[in-house]
C-alpha cells in the first residue's frame, strides 16, 4: 500500500473531540505535571533530610527502578484483567503514596528512608498502571485516529515535562515539599472520577485465563515470532542509546555551557515541549506524503542537529531554536514507534508488548544516559555532544535490517476460521500436551514453493502458543506433507482458536492454496496419553 492510501484523520487534534478520550488526555496531563513536581519535591526535601549525593541519587532511583522489576508482569496483569479496574487500582495505590507521603511531611514525619519507600511506592504503581494506560487508547477511539491519540499522549507527556519541574520548583519555594505531594495526590483523583465513569465492556472468555507466569512466557514468545514488532523494539533500542544524550546532557549545557540559571533550563525544556506540539501538529500532513522509515530518518537527522548544536554555540536564542527542532523530531520518532508497537500486535497480547516497549525505551534511556554522562566527563561536554549525533546518524544503519511499513494496515480482527474440533470426549483444560497435525496434498512440482509458504506459517504457529513445530514429507507419497505443532495443554490451543487474526488466515491461506486435495487439508488432535483426563 503507498503512502497516499494510508488511512488518515481529519486532523491532529481530532481525538480530543470524542469526550472520553479528552478527557482522560487532560487528566493524564494534570497528572503527569503533578508526577514531575512530585519528583522536585522529593529531590529537593532529601537534600535537607539527607544532603549527601548518594541519597539524593537513590531518590530518582526509587522511581525508576520499579520499572524494571515489574514492566513485563505489569503487561501480562494488564492482558489479563479489566484493564480499567486496574488503572483505578494503580491510580488509587499511588493516591495513597502521594497523600501519604504528603501528611507526613506536613507533620514533620518524613525521614530519609520513609521518603524513599514511599517514592519506590510511586514508582512501583506508576510502573503497574503504564501497560495498562496505553493499552486503552485504541478502546477509547476509532481505529484510524491510534496514531493521532498516542501522538496526543506523547504532546502531553512532554507539556507535563516541560512544565511539571518550573511549577515544582514554585510551589516548593512558596509551601515546602509537603504541599507538592498533597497537589499530585490530587491529580491521581482526577484520573480516577474520569475512569470510574467509563462504561467499559468486558468481554466473556469460557477458557480458563492464563496464569501471570504463563501470560509472560506467551509474551515473550510472541515477541520472538512476530517479526513487526521485534522491528519496532530494535529501533527504538537503536535510536534511544543516542537519544538520550541530549535529555541527560541538557541540565550542563545551561549552566556550563550557556551560563543559565534554573529559569534559563526550564526555558530549553519548554521549547522541547514547544517543538512537540508543533511536530503534532506537523506529523499527519508528514505521515501522508512519505514513508514511515523516510520520515522518521529525516526526523533523526534533525534531532542529530538539534543534539549537536548546543555543542559549539553559545548563542541561548540558537540553542532555544534548536530545542524546537529537538522536540518536533522527537515527537515524530517516539510516537511512531508507540503506534508501531500498539498496531502490530493484536488486544490479546497488546499491554504486553507495551510493556517490553516501554522497558526498552526506559532501560535504553537510563543506560544511554548514564553512558554519556561518563564520556561527557572523559571527553568533554562539546565532544560528547557531537559523538551522540554521529550516533544518531549511524543508527539509521538499522532500516536496512529492520524496515517500518506503517502505512500499510495490518488486519489483526479475530478471525474464528479454525473449525471447532471433532471430540467425542471433552478434555480436561490442563490436559496435554497436544500435538495437532495437518495433512496436505501438495502437486511435487511446486513442494519447493508451499515449503516456502509454510514459513510464514510456522511463525504465526509459535508466536500464537504453540512450542515446536515441523513440517514432514511421506517419501512413499510424495505428495502427501504432515505439518505438526504441539502445544503445552487443550486450553492453550483454544487460545490459538481465539488469537487467529484475519491477517493470519492470509498467511494461511497463500499456504493452503497449493492444496490440490479434493477435500481441505485434515486436522487431527493428539493428546499425551499420559496426562490426558476428561470432564463433563
Amino acid at each position: 500500500m503507498s503512502s497516499d492510501h494510508l488511512p488518515t484523520h481529519s486532523s491532529a487534534w481530532s481525538p480530543l473531540y470524542q469526550p472520553l478520550f479528552r478527557a482522560l488526555w487532560i487528566a493524564a496531563v494534570a497528572s503527569n505535571i503533578g508526577t514531575w513536581m512530585q519528583n522536585v519535591g522529593a529531590a529537593w526535601l532529601m537534600t535537607s533530610l539527607a544532603p549527601s549525593p548518594t541519597m539524593v541519587a537513590l531518590v530518582q532511583a526509587a522511581t525508576s527502578l520499579p520499572v524494571f522489576l515489574v514492566a513485563l508482569p505489569a503487561g501480562a496483569i494488564a492482558d489479563l484483567v479489566d484493564r480499567r479496574r486496574l488503572l483505578l487500582l494503580t491510580q488509587g495505590w499511588m493516591l495513597l503514596a502521594a497523600g501519604g507521603l504528603g501528611a507526613l511531611t506536613l507533620m514533620g514525619a518524613t525521614t530519609p528512608w520513609l521518603l524513599l519507600t514511599l517514592t519506590f511506592a510511586l514508582g512501583l504503581g506508576a510502573a503497574m498502571n503504564a501497560p495498562a494506560w496505553q493499552a486503552i487508547i485504541p478502546e477509547l477511539i476509532t481505529g484510524s485516529e491510534v496514531r493521532a491519540a498516542v501522538t496526543l499522549n506523547g504532546v502531553g507527556y512532554n507539556l507535563a515535562r516541560a512544565v511539571g519541574p518550573a511549577l515544582g520548583g514554585l510551589t516548593v519555594g512558596a509551601l515546602g515539599s509537603g504541599a507538592v505531594f498533597i497537589l499530585n495526590a490530587l491529580s491521581f483523583l482526577g484520573v480516577m472520577v474520569v475512569l470510574y465513569g467509563w462504561k467499559r465492556p468486558v468481554g466473556e472468555h469460557a477458557l480458563p485465563a492464563e496464569d501471570a507466569f504463563g501470560a509472560m512466557r506467551s509474551g515473550i514468545r510472541y515477541i520472538r515470532y512476530a517479526p513487526a514488532l521485534r522491528a519496532v523494539l530494535s529501533r527504538t533500542a537503536v535510536f534511544i542509546f543516542g537519544g538520550s544524550a541530549l535529555w541527560a546532557l541538557l541540565p550542563l549545557v545551561a549552566r556550563q555551557e550557556l551560563a543559565l540559571n534554573a529559569t534559563g533550563y526550564g526555558v530549553l525544556l519548554g521549547c522541547l515541549g514547544a517543538g512537540a506540539v508543533i511536530g503534532a501538529a506537523l506529523l499527519p500532513q508528514i505521515q501522508r506524503r512519505l514513508s514511515t522509515d523516510l520520515f522518521l530518518a529525516g526526523a533523526t537527522l534533525l534531532f542529530a542537529f538539534a543534539t549537536a548544536m548546543p555543542a559549539y554555540v553559545r548563542s541561548f536564542s540558537l540553542v532555544s531554536a534548536a530545542m524546537v527542532a529537538g522536540g518536533i523530531a522527537w515527537i515524530t520518532i517516539m510516537s511512531t514507534f508507540n503506534v508501531g508497537a500498539q498496531v502490530t500486535v493484536p488486544s490479546w497480547v497488546r499491554a504486553r508488548a507495551l510493556a517490553v516497549y516501554g522497558l526498552m525505551f526506559q532501560g535504553g534511556t537510563a543506560i544511554g544516559s548514564t553512558l554519556w554522562g561518563i564520556v561527557a566527563d572523559h571527553v568533554g561536554l562539546p565532544m560528547a555532544l557531537v559523538s551522540a549525533a554521529a550516533t544518531l546518524i549511524l543508527s539509521l544503519a538499522a532500516m536496512g535490517r529492520y524496515r517500518l511499513k506503517l502505512e500499510d494496515e495490518i488486519d489483526l480482527t479475530p478471525s474464528p476460521h479454525w473449525p471447532e474440533p471433532v471430540l467425542s470426549m471433552n478434555p480436561s483444560p490442563d490436559s496435554g500436551p497436544v500435538l495437532v497435525t495437518i495433512e496436505y496434498a501438495i502437486d511435487p512440482a511446486r513442494a519447493r514453493e508451499f515449503v516456502s509458504a509454510m514459513q510464514g506459517v510456522r511463525s504465526l504457529r509459535l508466536r500464537d502458543g504453540a512450542y515446536r513445530w515441523g513440517l514432514f514429507n511421506d517419501p512413499a507419497q510424495p505428495a502427501r506433507y504432515v505439518e505438526t505443532f504441539v502445544v503445552a495443554s487443550w486450553a492453550e490451543h483454544l487460545r490459538q482458536h481465539e488469537r487467529v487474526t484475519v491477517a493470519d488466515r492470509e498467511t494461511e491461506d497463500v499456504a493452503r492454496a497449493f492444496h490440490v486435495g479434493a477435500t481441505p487439508p485434515v486436522v487431527s488432535h493428539l493428546i499425551s496419553a499420559r496426562h490426558q483426563t476428561t470432564h463433563k
